[in-house]
Order: structure tokens, then sequence, then C-alpha cells
């Protein structure tokens, strides 16, 4: 081989993983969290497990990636160690795609449609259109997909530029002498277990040597442990993932080495004891790419239905080598919550939004029992009350630091549209969110000022307020269900309420200031309403801020004229939703002592 033949290998090398890469990042983010989602809901039954696993490896095309997220995902809590295994089992089976698709390399063929179906072929058809759709791209969504066919192309293109950069290969003797070598198991092992750890993919190699097979060189001995090494090899992505985990995502990691391993040796096991009974005739013939992916499906679904029935004991085993020596901590809640936020899926932007939306609506949810505390310590104070209250506060508040970190850290990767989208409603949410829980506690300091004070509240006062603060926990209460559905019916019913708080509010500050003028409420008292009133109204605003969050996400429509269509109170579906909430709270006369 010349230099330049040794460049043309180089560079195919790097076409192939870059290719991959690039098919990678764009599939991510046209899955838009889809592929992870199911993992979380499907995963019901073992069979499942493995036919999921199989399939999301297929789309993404890295099984050590669909490894790695199941460690974060374990991590974080979501998935079940025994959940775990059937999708790691099936990751390995979901790999083998890759294979086939770079086998059509190898076909060879007078016929039209056999050379059409060659990539050297339709790789720049597909390249072409990438290229148009990239020039075209309006939107992430339409790059991504622009990403998928130019990264395809790029993967054939490496392909074939390393295939033609080795043919001179073919009839060095010096390089069939080398191969040779690794006919030996224990060689062909070692070196698939260590490339593919360096270059921490089992596919990228996978076409390496079905590239290699061309030449003429490999043969079926030296091919089959060099198969095999690279199952282990590719295990140490998750290895890796699984450093500063917790002890049941490390135990995943370690599943994952534990299944490669044990297949491979009772494959090599079972396979050479064969050679001895029955002394094999085609392990001195040359292969080729599609022998190379018959061999490669053929050990991983092996594998997994020798191993498929013992998932149970491989989580004892990796038990046993994983020993948990931490004592047993309780986590409150919001700890558990905290742990959706797992550093490690901010490999998969597109799933870390979905996870963080998913801990924004928990948050939500806490607010929104917060503030039904403090309207019940309107009616009645108690110390204890107010101090639960404050612990309230205090995890909202916990909640708003973490999700500010981790939403800040996902903003920096691509993603669809529809997951950018949803992490700008997190984001704005998110301060509105804070402000409520802050405005509530603010409201139990009033309560208890007016408890200490000499002067009590009248009996119209405490009724006034009750119609206030039961209009209040209302839009709170849908300001929290249409977050977490992303309900544009819900969203739009928030609106009303909040123009019949703000109507609330300005009649009742008429009458306070009435009150004062006319002596019959004290100046010990006035402040103390009026900050009841304000924080009350504020509330209602920052509930109304994270409705139109929502109907701008479900209808599209980001800029203000466009959404404010939706909610425009001169409609007659409005003013018929206003007059409800009206007549649902009425203020008590203001006659009424």
């Amino acid at each position: 081989m010349t230099v330049f033949d040794y460049l043309g290998l180089l560079g195919g090398v790097a076409m192939l993983l870059f290719g991959m890469s690039l098919m990678g990042d764009g599939l991510n983010v046209v899955s838009g969290g889809k592929m992870e989602g199911l993992l979380k809901r499907l995963v019901s039954s073992k069979i499942k497990g493995v036919l999921l696993g199989a399939g999301v490896t297929a789309v993404i095309q890295a099984s050590a990636a669909t490894t790695v997220m199941v460690v974060a995902l374990v991590n974080s809590g979501v998935l079940q160690l025994q959940q775990a295994v059937s999708i790691i089992m099936g990751a390995n089976v979901g790999t083998t795609i890759t294979a086939w698709i770079l086998s059509l390399s190898g076909l060879s063929g007078e016929n039209f449609w056999i050379q059409m179906l060659k990539p050297s072929s339709f790789s720049p058809i597909l390249a072409l259109v990438g290229v148009i759709i990239l020039f075209r791209a309006k939107n992430e969504n339409q790059k991504a997909k622009s990403s998928v066919l130019l990264g395809f192309s790029v993967l054939m293109f490496g392909m074939e530029t390393m295939m033609r950069s080795m043919e001179p290969l073919q009839t060095s003797a010096a390089f069939f002498k080398i191969v040779n070598l690794f006919s030996n198991p224990v060689l062909g092992l070692l070196l698939g277990m260590g490339i593919t750890a360096l270059i921490q993919s089992s596919s990228a190699f996978t076409g390496i040597l079905q590239a290699l097979s061309s030449t003429g060189a490999i043969t079926f001995g030296a091919a089959i442990p060099v198969i095999m090494g690279q199952n282990i090899g590719t295990c140490v992505t998750a290895l890796l993932s699984g450093i500063g985990a917790e002890v049941n995502a490390k135990r995943a990691a370690i599943i994952h080495l534990i299944f490669n391993v044990l297949g491979t040796g009772l494959f090599l096991c079972a396979f050479y004891l064969g050679n001895l009974l029955f002394h094999y005739t085609f392990l001195n013939d040359t292969v080729n790419a599609v022998n190379i992916a018959i061999i490669h499906t053929t050990f991983n679904v092996a594998t997994t239905l020798a191993l498929y029935p013992f998932s149970d004991k491989l989580v004892e085993l990796s038990a046993k080598i994983i020993k948990d020596k931490k004592p047993t901590v309780v986590e409150d809640a919001v700890e558990q919550d905290l742990k959706l936020l797992e550093p490690r899926l901010l490999n998969r932007p597109d799933f870390a939004v979905q996870q963080a939306y998913a801990v924004l609506c928990q948050m939500m949810k806490l607010t929104a029992q917060e503030f039904k505390e403090t309207a019940l310590l309107f009616e009645a104070y108690t110390p204890e009350r107010h101090e639960k209250i404050e612990w309230m506060e205090r995890q909202v508040d916990r909640y708003e630091d973490a999700l500010q970190d981790y939403s800040v850290k996902i903003s920096k990767a691509s993603l669809s549209d529809s997951d950018a989208n949803k992490l700008t409603v997190l984001m704005y949410s998110l301060n509105d969110i804070e402000r409520v829980s802050d405005y509530g506690i603010n409201l139990a300091d009033q309560v208890l000022k007016s408890v200490e004070s000499p002067q009590k509240f009248s009996l119209l006062a405490k009724r006034e307020l009750k119609v206030y603060t039961d209009a209040v926990n209302e839009i709170v209460h849908n300001s929290c269900i249409a977050l977490e559905s992303l309900s544009y019916e819900k969203a739009i019913q928030i609106e009303p309420l909040e123009e019949c708080i703000d109507e609330i509010n300005q009649t009742l500050s008429h009458r306070h200031i009435e009150r004062l003028q006319n002596g019959e409420c004290s100046a010990i008292n006035g402040p103390i309403i009026i900050e009841m009133f304000n924080s009350l109204e504020r509330i209602a605003d920052h509930c109304s801020n994270i409705g139109i969050s929502v109907i701008q996400y479900t209808t599209k429509k980001y800029l203000a004229h466009e959404y404010q269509s939706h909610i425009d109170k001169s409609s007659e579906k409005f003013r018929q939703k206003f007059d409800y909430y009206v007549a649902k709270y009425p203020l008590p006369a203001a006659a009424e002592k």
C-alpha cells in the first residue's frame, strides 16, 4: 500500500465514524424523546423489554448509546434493574442491523436493481436530498432529517473509501500473514475487544471488519473471535457511564458486561468444541460483508435466547459483584424527583427535556398544595400549618434551583422544535411557579400578623377574603392541570378567571378604602389587608402567564398578537366563561356586617 492508500483508509474510517455520529444525532432529534418514552412505558414484561431494546437500538444505530441511556434511567429511578436487563439484551440484537446495512457495500452484479442497491449508487441521491433539505430547513426537525440522510451518505462513502483503499492488500503476502495470526481465538478476541473499546462503537468496528473482508484475507476462523471480542469491548462505554452512579446503575452496567462475557464464552466453547468433533471445513474460507453480518446476528440472537431465561440470575450476580456498602438513606419526595434530572441523559437532550418537564409538574403540584394550605390558614391559623407552608416553599426553591441549572445545560444542545418549545414553556413557567410559592408564604405571614393584631377582621372582611382565596385557589389548580397536560382547553379557561379575580380585587380594594375613610377599619389592619389583596392578585397574574405559555405551545403562536386572538376578551366564549366565574364567586353585599 502507498501512502495515499493509507490516507484513503484513514479518511474512510473517519467518514464512517463521523457519518454514524451525524446520523445518530439526527435520529435523536427526530425521535424527540419518543424512543426513550417508550422505554419507560413498555417494559411491563421481559419480552417487551427485549423487543423494545432491539427497536430503539435499530433506530438510533448504537447499542452503547442505548445501554448508557438505560444506566441513566436506572440511576434516576425511572427503570428498575430487572427491567433494564431485558432492554440490554434487546440492544445487542438491535445493533446487528447496522452490519446488514453496511453489507450492501459488498453487493455485485450487472442487474440494474442490484446496482441501485449498492451504496455507491443511492448514497449520492440521499446526499443530494439531504443537502436540499438542509438549505431549505426552517426548523431543527428539518435540519435533523437532513443530518440523518447526510450522515448515512457519509457513512456509506466512508465504507466505499475504505474498501477501495484496501484493494492493494489483496496481493500483500505480509498482510495475509498478519491476519492469519488472529485465527488464534485469544488474539482475535483481544483485537476485537481492544479496537472496539478504543473507538467505543461495535457498529463502526463491524464496518471496518467488513471493509477488510473485501481484501479476501479475512477467514471465518479469524472473523469469529474478533466479532466475539467486539461485543465485550463495547461494554466499556456503559462501564464508564456507571462511574459515580448509584449502585443499581453500576449493576446495570456490569450486567451488560456479564451478559456479553458469558455469551462470548458459551458461544466460543460450543463452537470450538463442535470443531473438535466435526472438523469445520469452512474456517479457512474467506468471508464477505454478508457473512460477517450473519455471524454478528447469529451470535447476538443466540446469546439472547440462551441467557434470556436467566435474566433474574444476572441481577443476583450483579448484586454479588457490586455490593451496596452505603447505609440505606431514606430520600424525601423532592430528592427522588430531582434524581430524574440525570446528568447522563444530557447526551440525549430530547429525553432530558421530558424528564425536566416531569419535575416541573411536580414542582407545580407542590405549589398548588402550598396555596391550599395557605387558604386553610385564613380560616383557622395554627403555627404547625404555617411551618408546613414555610417548609413547602423551601422545597419549591429546591426544585427551582435544580431545574434552572439543568434547563440551561439542555438549552445548549440541538433540539427538535417540539422539545425546544417545551423547554421554553418550562423556563418561562419556572419563575412564575416560584413566585406563586413566594406570595403564598407572604400571605401566611400576613395571616400571622392579623392573628397577632389587637384589632380583628370583621365578619364581612373574612367573607370577602374567603371568596377571594377560593377564586385564586381554583386558578392555581387550573394552571397546574393545564401545565401538566399541556391542554389548550384548560389553558384558555385561566384568563377569564384571572379577569374575574381582577374585578374582585378592584371591588374589594375600593371597599377597603371606603372602610378606612369611614373609620370602619383600623389603621393597624389596613396595610395587612392591602398586602393580602396584592399577593392574591399577583398569584393570579403569574397563573395567567403559565396559561399563556401553554396556549403558545399548543397553538404554536408565539407573537403577542397571535396568541391573544385565542384569549380575545370581547369574544362570546370568553364572556360566557367570565360570567360563569362571576356567578361562581359572588362577593357578599357591602352593607353586610
